[in-house]
């Protein structure tokens, strides 16, 4: 732990003692036995997420291919199928046809 072996542990906790006192002692290693376990379960916490994000990335590097292949089969899927003509490109006269066809079926208007 830390490269402390037992003689430098002891000589540690014997100065602990003589400058804390034997009274504070305990009280000091439970806090520090707290803080230790929390900064531990902190640093889970932290690698949990990490290791989170780091799939998230992978799934949405995934799901990003799936979407260019989509992409590149409807492209090429459209670049098969003939040219359609809009309705925007239909010639001027059968739309004027269509508008005389509906003001004669309407009948006269009344006021």
């Amino acid at each position: 732990m830390f490269g402390i072996g037992m003689p430098e542990m002891l000589l540690i906790l014997a100065i602990a003692l003589i400058v804390i006192g034997p009274k504070k002692l305990p009280d000091l290693a439970k806090s520090l036995g707290r803080a230790f376990a929390e900064f531990k379960r902190a640093t889970s916490e932290l690698k949990e997420s990490m290791e989170i994000d780091t799939e998230l990335k992978d799934v949405k590097t995934t799901f990003d291919d799936m979407s260019d292949e989509i992409k590149e089969a409807i492209d090429v899927k459209v670049g098969l199928e003939p040219d359609i003509k809009s309705v925007s490109d239909a010639p001027d006269e059968d739309k004027n046809e269509k508008e005389i066809r509906n003001t004669e079926s309407e009948g006269p208007l009344s006021d």
